[in-house]
């Protein structure tokens, strides 16, 4: 019974892992929130996402446009609260803006995720 790649949210999701966590492969759903859809769907969690029906599929598609917010609609929500606090120029909006940690991190050294790879100074050695 070889059938095509489920597709929820416009996420091709894994056919041969657990449903629980082939959820997860969609941005916003995290452990916590696909165990919360398996149980409403009443869905076993050893159930493997080749082994569920076409209206299985459908039921939890229906969930997750329902009650969730998800991939492009949560990527949206979220660049419009970055620039919301950028355009507001408030601390959090500045860190932003110069692309520096926004959470208190400190920056004297490490950082480097955020602020790219280090550029030499000239002058600097002693």
């Amino acid at each position: 019974m070889e059938r095509q790649v489920a597709r929820i949210a416009g996420v091709n999701i894994p056919t041969n892992k657990r449903v629980v966590i082939a959820l997860q492969y969609i941005h916003g759903i995290g452990a916590k929130k696909a165990a919360e859809i398996c149980e409403k769907v009443s869905i076993p969690s050893e159930r493997r996402v080749a082994q569920l029906t076409d209206a299985e599929v459908l039921q939890i598609r229906e969930t997750i446009d329902r009650d969730y917010m998800v991939e492009g609609d949560l990527r949206r929500e979220v660049a419009i609260n970055i620039k919301r606090l950028m355009d507001l120029g408030c601390y959090r909006g500045l860190r932003h803006r110069r692309q520096l940690p926004v959470r208190g991190q400190r920056t004297h050294t490490n950082a480097r995720t955020r602020k790219g790879k280090a550029k030499p100074i000239a002058g600097k050695k002693k």
